[in-house]
């Protein structure tokens, strides 16, 4: 849990209740066998999801398109989830209510229950369990103002291998790997390349580049995860009248960009002003990167009426008397 502190994904001690299959029990009573097929061979399936509080209440952003990805991913993994979409979508909100944790990060999580060893198992029992903890700045409290980033000696898998269209619990070795290598060289984030060696992602985000005016994104050729942030700053950025051009990126593109963000749902919106010590335009963040910002967070706050649909209300009556560990 410590290095989870440091990297902003808050703490479990403001828990209350963890929703699994079906029930909402005590954190200390949310438990798992050791020989959880899952936790041997790494196949499961999740999905972060973020919670806001705003002028008229709570909220949680985009939620439908995050159950609609969860229920995709587990397809490809099968793991076939015993709840309909829209039964989790309402786990998801009476976890947030019950809990009463502002801004969260949710995460729900589709897993082979145990004990159970062998690779190819397929009968043990499907579970899903949702959590619900404080989130604070993922990349760091000063984020906004920009980050550090470094090119990552570990690349990307390739979707024949590992599937980048599933959030996967076991996609995020190479994730794990290129972040702790970026952390011990004193960077704030990794970039993954892909195997062909144009850019694909960060360890937990997608990246975006600013040229000339336009907006660049890596496309499905780079075995990306197909972000909900990113498909949200893809239509801001389009509204906002610029253009948007989804294709193979190479490292020298990146350096010679005039800004450089990384979106996702935790990162949220976190410009790059460094790139393996080479200062991006002028090591500030740029005024696509700021205008694409102000929007999504007046969104993600309710303050912005034009995307208002991307939010999906915890009602009050909901959420729990008790008001221990609120932040």
């Amino acid at each position: 849990m410590q290095r989870d502190v440091e990297k902003g994904l808050g703490t479990a001690d403001a828990m209350k209740k963890i929703w699994m299959n079906g029930t909402l029990v005590d954190p200390a009573e949310a438990k798992v066998s050791v020989l959880s097929h899952t936790l041997h061979y790494g196949v499961g399936v999740f999905e972060g999801i973020r919670g806001y509080m705003g002028p008229k209440g709570g909220a949680i952003f985009r939620l439908a398109d995050h159950v609609k990805r969860l229920f995709l991913s587990s397809k490809v993994y099968r793991l076939p989830i015993p709840y309909t979409e829209e039964q989790v979508l309402k786990a998801i909100v009476e976890t947030q209510a019950v809990n009463d944790i502002w801004p969260s990060y949710i995460r729900p999580i589709v897993y082979r229950d145990g004990p159970a060893l062998g690779v190819k198992n397929l009968t043990t029992k499907v579970s899903l369990a949702i959590a619900a903890v404080p989130a604070k700045k993922y990349l760091g409290e000063k984020s906004d103002e920009g980050i550090r980033a470094k090119i990552s000696p570990f690349r990307k898998a390739h979707s024949d291998a590992m599937p980048a269209l599933a959030k996967a619990v076991g996609n995020y070795l190479g994730s794990y790997l290129a972040g702790t290598d970026a952390s011990q060289d004193g960077y704030d984030e990794a970039i993954l390349l892909d195997k062909n060696g144009f850019l694909a992602e960060g360890t937990g985000e997608n990246l975006f580049m600013v040229r000339s005016g336009t907006v660049y994104t890596p496309g499905t050729e780079g075995d990306i995860l197909l972000g909900i942030t990113r498909d949200s700053v893809i239509r801001i950025a389009q509204d906002l009248g610029v253009p948007v051009v989804q294709k193979q990126l190479s490292v020298g593109e990146l350096l010679a960009a005039d800004e450089v963000f990384f979106t996702g749902t935790y990162a949220e919106i976190a410009p790059v002003r460094e790139v393996s010590h080479y200062t991006i335009g002028n090591g500030k963040p740029g005024p696509i990167t700021r205008d694409v910002q102000d929007i999504f967070y007046r969104t993600v706050s309710g303050e912005e009426s034009k995307y208002a649909a991307w939010l999906y209300p915890v009602p009050a009556l909901a959420r729990p008397v008790a008001r221990t560990g609120r932040r």
